[in-house]
C-alpha cells in the first residue's frame, strides 16, 4: 500500500507544463457556511456502467440545498444517463471539451463543491481538478484509491473499507468516512430471484464469480481450486465479458487444471447484455466468491439482491475491504473472511452445509433493502452533511 501511495503521490510530476495548478482564486464573499451550495458531479459514466448502479438514488435525494450540475465526460445517451438527467439542476456535455475549458466552465458556474466520480480510471478529467476551479474538491466512487492531488481536499470513504489511523498516512486528501458505508446501491426490482437453493434443485453446489477476470489472479485460482477440491461434486460458475475471448477462457482452464481442477467442474459464461438475464443468471448459483486483493463491488451488490451472499477475504488496502463494507453494512458479517485459510474453511462449510444458506435466499433482498446500503435518502443526507463539512470548513479557512 505505501508503494502505490507513493506512485499516486507522484503522478502529478508528469502532467504538461500547461495545466497549471490552483490558478483559481474565489471571492470572500462566496464563503457563507449555511447557503444553498452548487455541487458538481464530473465523471464519464454517467450511463449504464457500475458508478451509475450507485448514483441513481443520491440524484433522486439530493434535497434543495444542494443544487446539483452535472459534467458529463461522455456521450452515451441511454435509459440510465436518460433518468439522470432528469435530477440535474444544469447537465453540460463535456467530452470534447478540453481540460482547461472545462476548468473555466465549472469556475463560471461558481461551483462550490466539485466531485470527481472517476479518479485514475480511464476518461479521467484529473487535470481539471489540478487547476482547482472549485473551493472544495472531492473524490468518491469510482475509484479505490487516492488521486495522490494536493488540490482534491476529500476522500470519500468509511471505517470499514479505510480503518483510521491504517489509511490517512497512504492519502492526499483527508478522509471522510461515512457511518453507514460509502456506498448506494439501487436495485432493480422488476427482476425476481429464485427463492430456492440452485443445489437444492439439482444436488450439486455451485460457487460463482461474476467479476472481471482482471481481478482472478493465480493466487485466487489457487484458492477456489482448494475449494473445488475439498469439496466433491460441487462446480464453480464464471462469468464476465472479457470470457468472450477463447484465449482466455483456455488461460482460465488451464490454470485450473495445473491446480488440479478438470475442466468439467467450471463453467465460462461471457456477456450477457440484458440485464434482467444477467442477474438471473445467480439462480444458478448457491455462494458467491469475492476477488482478492481487488474485491467485485457492482457483482457483489447484484448476487445479494438476487439472494447470493458473497464471501469475502478482508485485506489491506480499500480495493481489499470493500467486500467487507458492503457485507458488514448488510449485517452479514459472518461472510468476512480475515485469512485465505479462514476464507477456504468458510467455503468449504457453507457447501458441506448448505441449509445455513437457504433460510437467507428467500430473506436477502429484503434485509438489503432494510439496510443502510439501500437507504437512499439516508445516505445521501449523510452525504449532503459530509458536503455540508466540508464547506463551513472552508469557510472558517
Amino acid at each position: 500500500p505505501a508503494e502505490v501511495a507513493r506512485q499516486h503521490h507522484e503522478w502529478s510530476n508528469y502532467v504538461p507544463a500547461s495545466i497549471s495548478a490552483s490558478r483559481f482564486r474565489f471571492p470572500r464573499d462566496r464563503f457563507e457556511p449555511e447557503r444553498p451550495l452548487r455541487v458538481g458531479y464530473v465523471s464519464p459514466d454517467f450511463h449504464r456502467h457500475s458508478v451509475a448502479f450507485f448514483l441513481e438514488a443520491v440524484f433522486q435525494h439530493h434535497s434543495e440545498a444542494c443544487e446539483m450540475y452535472v459534467y458529463d465526460c461522455n456521450d452515451k445517451h441511454d435509459a440510465v444517463n436518460r433518468r439522470l438527467r432528469a435530477h440535474a439542476k444544469q447537465w453540460r456535455e463535456v467530452k470534447h471539451t478540453s481540460d482547461i475549458e472545462l476548468a473555466n466552465l465549472i469556475y463560471e458556474d461558481r461551483i462550490d463543491v466539485l466531485v470527481d466520480l472517476c479518479g485514475h480510471m480511464a476518461d479521467n478529467r484529473l487535470t481539471v481538478f489540478l487547476q482547482k476551479p472549485a473551493p472544495v474538491q472531492m473524490t468518491w466512487l469510482g475509484y479505490p484509491n487516492t488521486s495522490g492531488l494536493a488540490e482534491m481536499d476529500y476522500r470519500i470513504t468509511d471505517a470499514v473499507a479505510d480503518p483510521e489511523g491504517e489509511s490517512d498516512s497512504l492519502h492526499s486528501e483527508s478522509l471522510l468516512r461515512l457511518a453507514n458505508g460509502f456506498l448506494c446501491y439501487l436495485g432493480d426490482e422488476a427482476v425476481v430471484a429464485n427463492d430456492i437453493l440452485p443445489s437444492q434443485r439439482c444436488g450439486m453446489f455451485t460457487f460463482g464469480s461474476f467479476n472481471n477476470t482482471v481481478k482472478m489472479t493465480e493466487k485466487v485460482i489457487q484458492t477456489w481450486a482448494r475449494i473445488l477440491k475439498a469439496v466433491p461434486g460441487s462446480r464453480l460458475l464464471l462469468k464476465s465479458a472479457q470470457l468472450e475471448s477463447k484465449e482466455l477462457r483456455e488461460r482460465v482452464l488451464s490454470y485450473f487444471s495445473e491446480s488440479g481442477i478438470e475442466a468439467s467442474r467450471i463453467e465460462l459464461c461471457g456477456l450477457i447484455a440484458e440485464t434482467a438475464s444477467h442477474l438471473k443468471k445467480y439462480d444458478e448459483v448457491d455462494l458467491a466468491l469475492d476477488t482478492f486483493p481487488y474485491n467485485g463491488t457492482t457483482t457483489s451488490c447484484e448476487a445479494m439482491w438476487m439472494g447470493v451472499p458473497t464471501l469475502c477475504l478482508r485485506g489491506n488496502s480499500h480495493a481489499s475491504r470493500v467486500g467487507a463494507s458492503l457485507m458488514h453494512h448488510v449485517g452479514l458479517d459472518q461472510f468476512i473472511a480475515d485469512s485465505v485459510d479462514d476464507y477456504v474453511a468458510m467455503a468449504v462449510s457453507l457447501a458441506q452445509q448448505p441449509a445455513q444458506l437457504k433460510p437467507l435466499r428467500p430473506a436477502l433482498r429484503k434485509k438489503m433493502l432494510a439496510s443502510s446500503l439501500c437507504d437512499g435518502a439516508g445516505f445521501t443526507r449523510e452525504l449532503e452533511g459530509a458536503f455540508r463539512f466540508a464547506w463551513r470548513k472552508a469557510c472558517e479557512e
